[in-house]
């Protein structure tokens, strides 16, 4: 492969990295915590969308576990929606570039 070529696959990665990033706006996961009592629904841009709390854990008493519980499932939901951003990305760029010793795509799925 020459530079040229190389230099035409890297523009196209590029270009296909900006759309998959673009995408990921579609990509949904929601995360529960509390068996359900807290769930909350974030992007593939890790924005959260939502968060529905369950009305019996609206007390005075119970507001250091409410808070508690939505971390837990806010972190959960980031958790689930990374797995899926990464092969969404990894789907994009599939093919795009040859296999080159110490070239690596993670860090641009961050």
């Amino acid at each position: 492969m020459n530079i040229m070529d190389m230099m035409g696959k890297m523009k196209e990665v590029q270009s296909r990295m900006k759309d998959a990033q673009e995408n990921l706006q579609q990509i949904v996961e929601t995360g529960e915590s509390g068996a359900g009592m807290v769930r909350v629904t974030v992007n593939g841009l890790k924005n959260v969308l939502n968060m529905e709390i369950d009305p019996d854990l609206i007390k005075p008493e119970d507001r250091e576990m409410l808070q508690d519980l939505i971390v837990a499932a806010t972190n959960r939901a980031l958790q689930n929606v990374e797995a899926k951003s990464r092969e969404h990305l990894k789907q994009a760029t599939e093919g795009l570039l040859p296999n080159i010793p110490g070239l690596n795509l993670d860090g641009l799925m961050q």
